[in-house]
């Protein structure tokens, strides 16, 4: 018997006006009343016009439609009935004509006349559907507000030909009552990533492998608790549950035949049932994901299509409002769709593995204390049946925490899902050196983070006028002839303190966030190489050379102890503040704007705090009562212990500066040198 599910990929030319049978779609009665508005409308019209300028081409998705076929030619809309009478609406605004299937209306006849007499707007009669007859008027004015007359024939063959929408037809053994409860718990519609998974699943005609593709697929996609407990098969992780043992999709363990015959609606519908917590499970196994179910999804399939050869990696998108067009591009690039379905579902497994126990994850508490770092790298490990927890990365303490604060300095600096690429990089590397040691992992994001920093940040050709990455930065750096490519930083002969302060100019505040979080990360290294683990002495030689570097005095190590990537700190912090600079004060604004008078802090602190003079910052952010997240920043300590030397120089008569000037333009281009001597490196 053949398998292969009920879901098709439909033009909305196929939908309406053609087709081997004449179809009546029929909206029933315990659908609500028809209620897009105009701007739901205008923007669809917007979209679908956008689209059809930049790719005449390309489809074009709107969405899903369930239906149940009630006799030989009337299928029961269940799902998606808002659509599809927008869709017949805006064809009619349009002018097309000879509709061969039909949309109705079971038991309203007044909804019913009003979408057979659209043609005769705005005389309907005595009876007539205010929202079907105002959702006519709104696609008429957004169709000539938004479309050149021009362009009209162009987008309604586009809107015909190359809209598409995936047709879900039910099947007649499915239990509809048991659908409708599903339905009504989880939402309206289906969501990209279960059309993406029925999509897939459709090509696997093997019930077993049908059963292991979808209890795979709904392991990975729990993105808040470690892949092993989702799926504890030692077979795959080993006995401790901690490796990662099998080569591809055949050596997943076959699911019981018995799981894989439930009607297609529990393949597509049913959640995840989740492990509920026990006394034999601790309680710190379970986080905050750093990245959502779809948009890991697509750095899957990224890695996938990677792997196939003949791929584009420039012409592929991380946005996840692009998740079920990469994945059909994708089918279409392979022959064997079978085979893809079975790979894919076995790099979902892999990866999700190595997203788990090789990347950080945030701790489950949302309140950020200095001190207590929430990002943790750790794997999930079964020491027997009734003692599993997760366990740090590397036993090696300063290998595991320069892996944390680099994993989670990427995370911080690309928090938007679709510019993840660092992400992609990591997935890629581990699949490429599953027996790589922690030192080299280690030692890859060094070289990844290096390479962000000299060849994207310090690359004009890489940043646009406001010197962010542009949109293919990222890939057309790291990414070459297929391959990773980190070990190659930099361009010889370059003078990278010059090109650092052409870029970011004195008079700008274009200083992206990663640059920020890239000089913490190297102040921080710096300190571990030179002095954690030392005990070391305020006042010591090694101590005092360390803080001399800095351009401050010595103000203890618990802030380098201390230190995290905090997801708060994105704002822009001037510590002489802008409202207190220009013409004709002691300090212009080509003075305070230039990197040496920036730090990044949260947003709330900076609100605050923005016009306070230095001196009252320092004395605010020193008080052990005020939020130390804001000061979690090590280049803001040293600018303001800087500022604390000035003010004690100056209260012992050892420096002459008037009071307000504790942080001087001649300590901004200071402090400005001082970190390009210590984060900038001759490369070659």
């Amino acid at each position: 018997m053949d398998k292969t599910l009920p879901l098709e990929e439909r033009s909305i030319y196929q939908i309406y006006l053609e087709s081997q049978e004449t179809k009546k779609y029929v909206i029933p009665v315990y659908q609500r009343n028809y209620a897009w508005e105009e701007d739901q409308i205008s923007a669809l019209i917007k979209d679908v016009y956008d689209s059809c300028r930049k790719n005449p081409k390309a489809p074009y998705y709107i969405g899903t439609l369930v239906t149940y076929k009630r006799g030989d030619d009337e299928y029961e809309v269940i799902d998606g009935q808002q659509r599809l009478t927008t869709i017949y609406i805006i064809l009619n605004a349009l002018g097309i004509k000879d509709f061969r299937n039909k949309l109705t209306y079971g038991a309203r006849k007044v909804s019913a006349s009003t979408i057979d007499n659209l043609k005769n707007y705005p005389k309907f009669g005595d009876e007539v559907d205010e929202g079907i007859r105002n959702g006519y008027k709104f696609a008429n004015n957004a169709i000539d507000a938004i479309i050149n007359k021009t362009e009209r024939q162009a987008f309604e063959q586009y809107f015909l030909h190359n809209v598409h929408i995936i047709h879900y037809s039910v099947p007649k053994d499915v239990d509809l009552n048991h659908y409708f409860e599903v339905m009504n718990s989880r939402g309206e519609q289906l969501e990209k990533h279960e059309i993406v998974k029925s999509t897939l699943s459709q090509y696997l005609k093997d019930k077993k492998e049908l059963a292991t593709f979808s209890r795979v697929w709904e392991a990975c996609s729990d993105m808040n608790i470690y892949i092993q407990q989702a799926f504890p098969a030692d077979a795959i992780f080993g006995y401790n549950l901690h490796k990662f043992k099998i080569d591809g999709f055949n050596d997943i363990p076959i699911q019981d035949e018995s799981e894989g015959k439930d009607t297609i609606m529990n393949l597509l519908l049913t959640p995840i049932s989740k492990i509920e917590d026990s006394t034999n499970t601790e309680q710190n196994d379970k986080f905050q994901p750093i990245i959502d179910f779809p948009n890991f999804l697509l750095i899957v399939l990224k890695v996938t299509r990677m792997e196939q050869g003949n791929f584009n990696p420039l012409e592929f998108t991380l946005d996840d409002k692009e998740l079920l067009n990469e994945f059909l591009t994708a089918l279409k690039s392979v022959s064997d769709k079978a085979e893809f379905a079975r790979q894919f579902a076995f790099n979902l497994l892999k990866a999700k593995f190595y997203l788990d126990n090789y990347i950080v994850h945030h701790s489950l508490n949302d309140k950020e204390l200095s001190g207590d770092n929430p990002w943790k790298l750790q794997y999930y490990y079964l020491e027997t049946k009734k003692k599993r927890y997760p366990k740090n990365l590397t036993a090696t303490q300063d290998v595991q925490k320069e892996l944390v604060h680099l994993l989670s300095m990427f995370e911080v600096s690309f928090t938007p899902k679709q510019r993840k690429n660092y992400l992609f990089y990591c997935m890629m590397y581990l699949f490429e050196n599953e027996d790589s040691t922690d030192r080299e992992y280690l030692e890859f994001l060094q070289n990844l983070a290096d390479k962000y920093f000299y060849d994207v940040y310090l690359n004009e050709e890489c940043l646009n006028e406001r010197n962010q990455p542009g949109p293919n930065a990222f890939d057309s750096t790291i990414l070459v002839d297929g391959a990773l490519n980190v070990n190659e930083i930099g361009f010889e002969g370059n003078d990278y303190k010059e090109v650092f302060e052409t870029i970011y100019k004195q008079g700008k505040v274009d200083v992206p966030l990663f640059v920020f979080n890239y000089t913490d990360y190297i102040l921080w290294k710096k300190y571990a190489e030179a002095l954690r683990g030392n005990k070391t002495k305020k006042g010591s030689r090694s101590r005092s050379e360390f803080f001399e570097e800095l351009g401050c005095s010595d103000f203890e190590l618990d802030p380098f102890n201390n230190f995290y990537f905090s997801r708060t700190r994105k704002s822009l912090e001037h510590y002489y503040p802008q409202a207190k600079a220009g013409v004709g004060k002691a300090l212009s604004a080509d003075d305070t704007n230039r990197f040496g008078n920036f730090a990044m802090i949260s947003a709330e602190a900076n609100s605050s705090g923005s016009n306070w003079d230095p001196k009252t910052k320092l004395d605010h952010y020193s008080d052990g009562k005020a939020d130390q997240v804001s000061v979690a920043s090590l280049k803001f300590k040293i600018m303001m212990q800087m500022c604390q030397d000035n003010n004690k120089a100056m209260l012992n008569g050892d420096l002459d500066r008037a009071k307000g000037l504790e942080w001087n333009a001649d300590d901004i281009q200071l402090h400005q040198q001082k970190m390009l001597d210590i984060i900038v490196d001759n490369v070659w």
